[in-house]
């Protein structure tokens, strides 16, 4: 592998590269946060203050933070922000356009699911448009998508009860989020609790994965492309088949990127925990996106430490992979990195650590410097450069 001496001493130098660690007010305590880089390098970030949802901005890397922006009303049902499951919490994503895309999740109190409410800026983020509701139904597991070609896609599980198999939905923007396509299903059935992953192909393709119950009781995951033409019908495949036969959906998440750049796209990385109860834990994998036909799965983590939550970043052959372990009441973050399009990984090593309770890890960049994004109770936000 290409210069791996070189990547091994930065890895091992990681924890002197910049680490931030500054809070605005609004959102110190909140664990459950996205971020995202705009074009000039700033950080937005969204999160949950006193059950609104608020957005502020980082100019300086992380250091200091705005005033932030609130953009839904304390009136509204309570906002599903618990950091127990990052697929209700509120997601932002910048627009090559510049706007700025928020979608979160609201429910009546002591329910575990609600209504897809979504909002934009137009304006730099000065200020918010008025919340729309793209699905009134009760559902979960939303996730935000803004395609190369500006066509802004939510995807989510409904739950239709518990003796009903739950589908997926999906909804498409054509203009920018100023208005949003009937909902439509993009598959029956599925894990109520499982996470759902998206990348996009070059042409503007957005790909889904998520973790599926088949009809003899396996879960494995399914890849579904939804095309960038209209009218044409989802691309459906099994990713996976580890043959996982459990009553408990897998908590430990997954994570999708793109294989290659352009003209030389080749398919996906895929990064997910299976319950197979021979061999669970966290597994990484190569997807052909023309044969459909995965690599030989390569395990990763600590299963006896909850590894889990992985979170994956791909600019042509450089791929990085983080994940969360806990051990008692420590919690770290470890990562992985691949030169050669995930052929090939060095060991793992720590790049994060917290005494108390921390969020996901999330992993965003700006030009071709990846950073980790990490908030904890002790430290608050943080975010850490990783080495390229």
């Amino acid at each position: 592998m290409k210069a791996l001496s070189t990547v091994l001493l930065v890895w091992l130098a990681c924890f002197s590269l910049a680490v931030f660690a500054h809070e605005s007010l609004a959102l110190q305590s909140d664990l459950a946060v996205s971020v995202a880089f705009d074009a000039a390098g700033n950080v937005w970030r969204v999160g949950v203050n006193a059950g609104v949802v608020q957005v502020d901005v980082s100019r300086d890397l992380a250091k200091t933070f705005s005033k932030p922006v609130t953009i839904s009303s304390p009136i509204q049902p309570t906002v599903l922000g618990d950091v127990a499951d990052k697929n209700i919490q509120p997601q932002i994503t910048i627009g090559h356009d510049g706007n700025i895309y928020v979608v979160w999740t609201e429910a009546s109190s002591n329910a575990s699911a609600g209504a897809i409410l979504f909002s934009r800026s137009v304006n730099g983020g000065k200020s918010f448009e008025k919340p729309v509701i793209v699905s009134k139904e009760h559902t979960k597991a939303v996730t935000l998508n803004v395609a190369p070609n500006g066509k802004v896609t939510l995807i989510w599980q409904v739950a239709t009860g518990s003796d009903v198999p739950e589908a997926i939905d999906y909804a498409v923007s054509a203009n920018g989020g100023a208005s949003f396509e009937s909902a439509q299903k993009l598959a029956d059935g599925g894990s109520v609790c499982g996470s759902i992953s998206t990348a996009n192909k070059p042409d503007g393709t957005v790909t889904a994965m998520w973790q599926h119950q088949f009809d003899n009781g396996e879960r494995d995951y399914i890849l579904a492309e939804i095309p960038a033409v209209a009218n044409q019908p989802p691309v459906i495949k099994r990713a996976t088949y580890e043959h996982g036969k459990t009553d408990a959906c897998a908590e430990g998440g997954s994570a999708l990127a793109v294989g290659g750049v352009g003209m030389d796209w080749w398919g996906y990385h895929m990064a997910y925990f299976s319950g197979n109860l021979k061999k669970p834990g966290l597994y990484y994998s190569r997807m052909d996106g023309v044969a459909w036909a995965s690599s030989p799965a390569k395990r990763f983590g600590n299963h006896q430490l909850q590894a889990g939550q992985p979170a994956m970043l791909s600019l042509g052959d450089s791929v990085w992979l983080v994940w969360r372990e806990v051990e008692g009441k420590n919690n770290q973050i470890l990562g992985m990195f691949s030169d050669d399009g995930g052929k090939s990984w060095q060991d793992a090593k720590v790049l994060a650590s917290t005494a108390d309770q921390a969020g996901y890890p999330q992993l965003i960049a700006q030009g071709k410097q990846v950073y980790l994004a990490w908030s904890t109770q002790q430290e608050g936000f943080r975010l850490i450069a990783l080495p390229m």
